[in-house]
């Protein structure tokens, strides 16, 4: 047996030598810089990829995953010849602090969890059980935390639709607020409803004589690094349904988010302040945009994305009270869109400051689409028309490549740019739209610096 463990240590420190020299081979060759779209497809002619970046030259090398996984099986051996022991995970029942899950007041038992979690050493699961129902008022679940923290959500989390429970804060429900490491994953039948149907009546979009206010946003996270989220079904928020702000790292998965088509400014995911986000595998149909991404985003990558209803993927609105706004890095990468309002759009108010760039659609299919493919330049949100201005949030190197399907409208493509700032380096491959009904589709084309390759109809 010593020989056996001896050959087994051994083995272990030639690992961690081999890992620790392709880090430093790594450091010294770091990946080459962003692609730029345009030139990419034009000039060189193969396809772009968004902001390649260190993590994933890293993971995506062959040798360096063969290393990490001799690695995992020289401690797993380790561990079965107990020469060291295998982490304990400790598990936080919002049951044992008092919840009830009958439809009535858990929000102190879920507060008391989240700091016996949150405060506890090594791995922690804090459980939501299936097959309750967990009423809620707004919670704030702070970090930094001490564990390495999964959150398991397999029955429902209701919010209170009281809105006197929301004096002290009117804009979240349920806010994950400065941690990194945060696995969430639902599972079973469990659900975070945020009851918003109160919100809405009291909305001015929907009641024109009441005036314009906040509502909460149903999951909010909040100054958090490596996150991920997956698998949670999430409906009826009375805002936008999950948001990422000033967050670094985020995988979210197999979301599910619903609320219905007339429900006002139910985003379903939204992006700002924040990097490295990666949402895939997911179905959103609400009352506005299903993916929204805005100021201060950067690397953005949606893929398998199914939206509809709402107001399809869009970038903004950015630059409004003349502010200054900055997204680039985004890819779309495989999505359907049906019967939205709009398909994949950038929208800036005139007045503004800084660029939207370096933005790809790709793979798309449309189907009963408004406005399937459109950049607006003069958009403008309010009962009052906008004062023209000559300063604008520049736009520039977007590619449109492999977009096909129906226009509910006339005009399939609309790219309503700036007279001072025109659309800069877009590119249309290989797109085809056609008016439902086989009717002929047409193309609306202001201000714009436009490159036409492959089949595109309709054209500029």
């Amino acid at each position: 047996m010593d020989g056996q463990i001896r050959q087994v240590v051994v083995l272990y420190f030639i690992t961690i030598f081999s890992l620790f020299s392709r880090y430093n081979s790594l450091e010294k060759d770091p990946p080459p810089p962003s692609y730029n779209y345009f030139e990419d497809l034009v000039s060189a002619g193969y396809d772009p990829q968004a902001y390649p970046s260190y993590f994933t030259t890293t993971i995506d090398d062959g040798h360096f995953k063969y290393l990490i996984s001799q690695r995992t099986q020289v401690i797993s051996q380790l561990q079965k010849l107990g020469v060291i022991s295998a982490p304990s995970t400790k598990t936080v029942n919002v049951d044992d602090f008092g919840a009830t899950g009958d439809a009535t007041q858990d929000t102190q038992a879920f507060e008391k969890a989240w700091e016996e979690a949150c405060s506890s050493k090594g791995e922690v699961v804090l459980e939501v059980p299936q097959g309750k129902r967990y009423q809620l008022k707004p919670i704030r679940f702070s970090g930094p935390c001490k564990s390495n923290l999964t959150i398991q959500i397999y029955g429902s989390m209701e919010a209170s639709d009281d809105m006197s429970d929301y004096k002290e804060d009117t804009r979240h429900w349920l806010i994950f607020d400065s941690i990194n490491n945060l696995l969430i994953e639902g599972g079973g039948t469990g659900k975070i409803n945020g009851n918003g149907k109160i919100w809405w009546q009291n909305s001015c979009k929907i009641n024109k004589t009441l005036p314009c206010k906040d509502a909460p946003t149903a999951l909010t996270f909040y100054n958090s690094k490596n996150l991920k989220v997956q698998n949670l079904n999430i409906q009826d928020a009375q805002q936008i349904h999950v948001s990422f702000e000033k967050c670094n790292g985020v995988q979210a998965s197999g979301l599910a988010v619903a609320a219905p088509e007339s429900s006002p400014n139910t985003d379903g995911i939204h992006i700002t302040r924040s990097q490295n986000i990666w949402i895939t595998n997911s179905v959103i149909g609400t009352g506005d945009d299903c993916i929204s991404i805005v100021s201060g985003s950067k690397n953005v990558q949606a893929m398998d994305i199914t939206c509809g209803p709402g107001h399809g993927i869009s970038i903004g609105s950015l630059g409004s009270k003349s502010s200054k706004a900055y997204v680039s890095g985004v890819t779309v990468d495989g999505a359907k869109l049906s019967g939205t309002t709009n398909g994949v759009r950038i929208k800036t108010w005139q007045g503004g400051l800084g660029s939207a760039s370096n933005i790809l659609f790709q793979n798309i299919e449309m189907n009963n689409v408004s406005n399937p493919i459109i950049i607006d330049q003069n958009y403008c949100d309010q009962d009052k028309p906008c004062k023209e201005q000559s300063s604008a949030v520049k736009v520039k190197d977007v590619v449109y490549k492999n977009i096909n399907g129906t226009s509910a409208s006339e005009v399939a493509i609309k790219f309503d740019c700036s007279k001072t700032h025109p659309c800069q380096e877009i590119l249309l491959q290989n797109v085809k739209l056609q008016e439902q009904g086989d009717r002929t589709a047409k193309a609306i084309c202001n201000n714009v610096k436009l490159t036409e390759k492959g089949t595109v109809f309709p054209q500029c």
